[in-house]
């Protein structure tokens, strides 16, 4: 599952263009990853800000870096 840290989001928009499934929605202050999201990471990987983080089962968020070596 993909977790979204709002607060860090600079709302550029670039997790919402690399999405192949449209599982991004962008909003005036906020962005949601909604049911199509497949956990394919192109969005963690992609955001400049590192605004979005795997979340494991125990619903610890995983950055971008740590990330890498899982998926």
């Amino acid at each position: 599952m993909i977790g979204v840290i709002n607060d860090k989001c600079d709302f550029c928009g670039t997790c919402v263009a690399v999405c192949p499934f449209d599982a991004i929605d962008l909003y005036e202050a906020r962005i949601a990853i909604n049911q199509r999201c497949t956990d394919c990471m192109l969005c963690v990987w992609i955001c400049p800000v590192e605004t979005l983080a795997l979340i494991d089962e125990q619903g610890k968020m995983t950055p971008r870096a740590a990330a890498e070596f899982t998926a």
